[in-house]
């Protein structure tokens, strides 16, 4: 199930992102990019305030940054986003913990779900990629794979060493 995000409200969800920085966009937009991968999803995030220049979509792979223009939010685009998706809106879930967005998330027959939610989500998903990297840059190599390691590099066998 893809998603809609509202960006500037999941950030401050997420440890280590904060609104503050000056590239927090790119932060979770990196972020995103990783779990869509893992996860083989897809995420349109919706910013708001687009700097000057107007708003635009950049395509980022599985993910599609939404910048939007001051005199329209992040959540007025979500809201039109839902309408033009139209029926199919009920196949994607909105990440917002703003109500008047879950409601509009409701109302299209989307799929709502709390900012607080999707961060545990990712973090997870995120988490477990350092577990499987850790355990593959750990794994034991076994007695036979070690001898032919010791055959072709010339060495003797640990146990013909006495």
């Amino acid at each position: 199930m893809p998603y809609l995000i509202d960006g500037h409200n999941l950030i401050p969800k997420i440890p280590g992102l904060n609104l503050q920085a000056l590239d927090d966009e790119e932060q979770l937009i990196k972020l995103l990019q990783e779990y869509c991968r893992r996860q083989r999803k897809q995420v349109e995030v919706f910013f708001d305030n687009a700097p000057p220049g107007g708003g635009r979509a950049c395509n980022f792979g599985r993910v599609i940054a939404w910048f939007v223009r001051q005199g329209s939010t992040a959540d007025q685009e979500i809201g039109k986003r839902l309408t033009r998706l139209g029926r199919l809106a009920h196949n994607w879930t909105v990440v917002s913990s703003d109500r008047a967005v879950q409601r509009a998330a409701r109302a299209a027959q989307a799929r709502p779900m709390p900012a607080e939610a999707f961060a545990m989500l990712l973090i997870k998903s995120l988490d477990e990629q350092a577990v499987d990297q850790g355990e593959k840059a750990e794994a034991e190599v076994g007695t036979d794979e070690l001898a032919d390691w010791l055959k072709l590099f010339g060495e003797q066998e640990p146990d013909s060493e006495k």
